[in-house]
């Protein structure tokens, strides 16, 4: 955004209840994202990547606006919507959720929790999945609603956020397992804190549920964490291309399917039940794809500020596909992001002409994620025993 571009704030676009706490502790820099404010910077993306992996730090993620389905068939709606088999995830537990159309594209690729019985939440990426769900609903002949409830997430983020949160909630915060969720009380207010997050570090999201109170949230969390030195920031992209975690609305469309996207085929689980989409996928899986979302290093060069539109990929001399995503790794002193190819073209390795709006760029697709393949890093113990 240059010096005379600024983003004005209406009364069209959603505000978070932590909104006016961002302007308060210096958001610098708002994005657009799920029709809400989505703050995107505070300081030098370096301080807040440092912050984010070596202590803690707090996120406004409202934008992840909750879908509840709940009701008598919410367990089989929900599962109609997704590749994956929901039939064995128990209270409590939680899914990287893939929302499937007829044809096998990726309608939304939210977080799914079970928060309890017959009820479950999908915290959605940027797209209408809700209404989405809703048409489901509404030719499905099955006992269930689909709302938007009272829930308000913040991130708390970093290797720091256990003991953080620790402080607000007890012990109890050692016992959630990756992946899993649990009502608790920050005070009086009352939350539900999943073990999730958008960074692949050690990290929680806080799901306030009383909207009136984000303020309150905000401060005690702050507070909680000053003697850890916590700071806001915003999602780290550096971050999340590092762990091969992908943005719904760029690097993956509607016009994907989980085939074409490096990672996500292991989520089309083998099961007996239908669900949207499923003759689509298996005719997929049986011919394969004619193209790639993969991993791309770029050489040597000076740090790259992000991407503002995608940039047109070749290779020798002819163009093949699309950058969606390129960023300077602190952590791994280069450029890195992600690039569609044609299959044949997909394995690690295929050298790469890039044009962007900083010139010709070159490199070579790259295998996804960057590092810790196995997420042991956010899966990892929060607390030595004994």
């Amino acid at each position: 955004m240059s010096s005379s571009t600024r983003l004005y704030f209406g009364p069209w676009y959603r505000r978070s209840p932590f909104f006016e706490s961002t302007l308060a502790a210096g958001c610098r820099a708002y994005d657009i994202y799920n029709k809400m404010y989505l703050p995107a910077e505070y300081d030098d993306p370096d301080v807040e990547y440092q912050a984010l992996n070596e202590g803690v730090t707090l996120w406004d993620v409202g934008v992840e606006r909750t879908v509840q389905v709940s009701g008598p068939d919410a367990d089989r709606l929900v599962d109609t919507l997704t590749c994956r088999d929901l039939t064995r995830c128990a209270v409590g537990q939680g899914k990287y959720m893939l929302v499937i159309a007829p044809d096998g594209g990726i309608v939304n690729d939210p977080v799914l929790l079970h928060v309890e019985e017959g009820t479950w939440w999908m915290q959605l990426a940027d797209s209408d999945a809700g209404l989405y769900a809703l048409g489901v609903l509404a030719r499905s002949g099955l006992d269930a609603e689909v709302s938007y409830p009272d829930v308000h997430p913040v991130q708390v983020q970093g290797p720091l956020s256990a003991r953080t949160l620790e402080t607000l909630v007890g012990d109890g915060i050692y016992d959630l397992r990756y992946y899993w969720c649990a009502r608790f009380e920050v005070g009086d207010i009352p939350v539900v804190i999943s073990r999730t997050g958008w960074s692949a570090v050690p990290g929680f999201e806080v799901n306030l549920l009383d909207a009136t109170r984000g303020a309150e949230l905000w401060d005690a969390i702050m507070e909680a964490g000053e003697e850890h030195g916590i700071r806001p920031i915003a999602p780290s992209e550096a971050r999340r291309i590092e762990a091969g975690i992908f943005n719904w609305g760029s690097d993956i469309t509607l016009r994907d399917t989980p085939f074409h996207v490096t990672g996500l085929e292991r989520l089309v689980e083998e099961q007996s039940q239908d669900y949207i989409g499923k003759a689509a996928l298996e005719r997929i899986r049986e011919e394969g794809v004619d193209r790639k979302l993969v991993g791309i290093a770029f050489d040597d060069g000076e740090p790259l500020p992000g991407i503002a539109a995608a940039w047109p990929a070749s290779h020798e001399g002819r163009e093949v596909g699309r950058v969606t995503a390129a960023v300077w790794s602190p952590g791994l002193e280069r450029n890195i992001g992600y690039v569609w190819v044609p299959v044949a073209l997909a394995a690690p390795g295929t050298r790469l002409s890039i044009e962007s709006e900083h010139g010709i760029l070159t490199g070579s697709t790259a295998a996804i994620p960057f590092v810790d393949p196995a997420k042991e890093r956010p899966a990892q113990p929060l607390r030595a025993a004994g």
